[in-house]
């Protein structure tokens, strides 16, 4: 597993303390084997600023790029027992080819104090397409609740601005407008009308591999928040990826259990909703979802990967200063997992039958 050592003035560590809601940076080092690299530091989250173990966001400075990122996050998982749950779910959209981050645990140091095991994530912005060769597009990330394509918000009230929700990561002001055009249509056209202006803005197949992707994981905050649209430019349709993937798996983003049917198979924001209402598009989901469940979503194909995660976990598990945790109780969490797909791969089989 990489070490990363980070050295920061100590006067700086400690205002970040005082104030864990700032988002301001601080100067800091980052050595990566025998590199040292000038970066930029400050806390990342919501929920996870008020814990012990603290989430950080990265900026490279000297140099830039660093493999071809100018910045990344170390995401501490203090939630999940297994430590995994992000990880596998970011890998488990990219194989079933929707783009993704990709991400590695490390083991984090600071001034010479071991924090314990993070993950770190790449950054969802133009430097990840230029490094996947995809075209340039506005990247714009759903940053709350609030991202539900709908005109009114989770409190049923309407929205003062159809972007509420949303903050542009690349791109410029001019992007939101066209992203407020697509759910002013997605709720004010007609049937007829939507079936002929969705082709204009949306990745249609793609946004119902990702929504089959979401379903299988069951993130419950997937549909309205956990997600950014990327603008592929030389298609001119916007496409789906997902972020922050903590609460799946059987588990919420606290760690609490989660009954596997607890998501529809439908999901339910208001693009999805929709959609699902034109028999073609229900028939190209059911098409997508069942090869996912044959190839994919099931223990002959994860439970190999489950195991060699928490293969490479294991040794440092007790070495975690935030943990307190046995070995036996990680292991155990395996089970979680294996329980969580065989029955969610049953029930999602059988609400199949009823999609028709």
């Amino acid at each position: 597993m990489l070490k990363y050592e980070i050295f920061i003035n100590p006067k700086l560590l400690q205002s970040l303390e005082n104030d864990i809601w700032s988002d301001e940076q601080i100067p800091a080092v980052l050595k990566m084997g025998d590199e040292r690299i000038k970066i930029a530091l400050s806390y990342r989250g919501n929920v996870i600023r008020k814990k012990r173990k603290k989430s950080y966001h990265i900026i490279f400075q000297k140099p830039y790029l660093v493999k071809g990122a100018h910045e990344i996050h170390l995401n501490a998982e203090y939630e999940d027992i297994s430590l995994s749950r992000n990880k596998l779910s970011l890998d488990f959209f990219d194989r079933i080819g929707v783009i993704s981050p990709h991400s590695d645990h490390v083991l984090l140091y600071i001034n010479g104090f071991f924090k314990g095991i993070y993950l770190e994530l790449e950054s969802f912005d133009q430097f990840l397409l230029q490094k996947r060769n995809l075209p340039d597009g506005p990247i714009i990330y759903a940053t709350n609740y609030h991202a539900n394509f709908s005109l009114l918000n989770p409190e049923n009230e309407l929205k003062t601005s159809l972007d509420e929700g949303y903050t542009i990561k690349y791109g410029n002001e001019n992007d939101l407008l066209r992203l407020e055009e697509f759910i002013a249509m997605i709720n004010t056209v007609s049937n007829e009308e939507f079936e002929k202006e969705l082709e204009k803005y949306l990745n249609i197949d793609q946004y119902l591999t990702w929504l089959a992707g979401v379903v299988c994981t069951q993130n419950f905050d997937g549909f309205i928040h956990n997600y950014a649209l990327y603008l592929n430019r030389s298609t001119n349709l916007y496409e789906m990826t997902p972020w922050d993937y903590d609460g799946t798996w059987g588990r919420d983003l606290h760690g609490r259990h989660l009954d596997h049917d607890f998501v529809p198979i439908t999901g339910y924001n208001t693009l999805t909703g929709r959609i699902l209402h034109f028999y073609p598009y229900r028939t190209k989901y059911r098409e997508i979802l069942s090869h996912v469940l044959e190839k994919h979503f099931n223990l002959e194909t994860l439970q190999p990967i489950i195991e060699k995660q928490f293969q490479e976990l294991k040794p440092y598990i007790v070495k975690d200063p935030y943990l307190n945790m046995y070995i036996n109780l990680f292991e155990k969490e395996k089970s979680v997992f294996y329980k969580f797909i065989n029955k969610r791969k049953d029930y999602l089989q059988e609400e199949l039958a009823k999609l028709s």
